[in-house]
């Protein structure tokens, strides 16, 4: 049996106790050791690097920022692009379209003047029409005229019924007045006669 240190001894199961709490007290002071070492291995973390990765962060957050709103811009400037274009399209579909009535007047002037004996008059007219049949053609307008062919309600209104003699069943027999389209859009619908199926 192990004696005290008054000289005491010590009953087995007290010489237990005292090895389990000395294998305790041993334990803690191992995991304090291990846990002051490890502290000193880690080396004290500079404050000049904890500021630059500060700044570094933020670059980066700038940057991310930046090409953000760089992108957004771009996305901006295409739509406005693109409504641009199709803004100016459209207004000149409509001077196009405001303008048709004129060219149905020159050429019915035209034809009016074919008869007359004043030359100078029919030279005229028929000067005025080529004009503005070449400005149409740069602006890629183009007659709808589709006598004989099938009816099409994409480009032509029914006005009139014809008789079977006029023609096949279906197609357009007269062109009363012209149509014309932009492109593949239509600016006025031709009026027509079409013979009944």
């Amino acid at each position: 049996m192990s004696r005290t240190g008054k000289g005491r001894r010590m009953k087995p199961d007290e010489i237990k106790k005292d090895e389990e709490m000395t294998g305790t007290e041993n334990e803690e002071t191992k995991e304090t050791a291990e846990a002051e070492e490890a502290a000193q291995e880690q080396p004290e973390e500079n404050p000049l690097q904890a500021q630059l990765d500060e700044a570094n962060a933020k670059v980066a957050e700038y940057l991310a920022l930046a090409q953000r709103i760089q992108a957004d811009f771009e996305n901006f400037r295409r739509r406005n692009e693109s409504v641009r274009a199709d803004s100016y399209s459209e207004g000149q579909r409509d001077v196009a379209a405001k303008m048709l009535p004129v060219l149905d007047n020159l050429e019915r002037a035209s034809a009016a003047a074919a008869g007359s004996t004043d030359d100078a008059l029919k030279n005229g007219v028929e000067l005025v029409l080529r004009q503005m049949n070449d400005a149409y053609a740069k602006l890629d307008v183009t007659p709808i005229d589709r006598a004989g062919e099938k009816f099409d309600p994409n480009l032509e209104n029914a006005v009139l019924q014809g008789t079977e003699d006029e023609g096949e069943p279906g197609t357009v027999c007269m062109v009363l007045q012209k149509g014309y389209k932009m492109g593949d859009k239509v600016l006025r619908h031709a009026m027509v006669k079409v013979v009944p199926e």
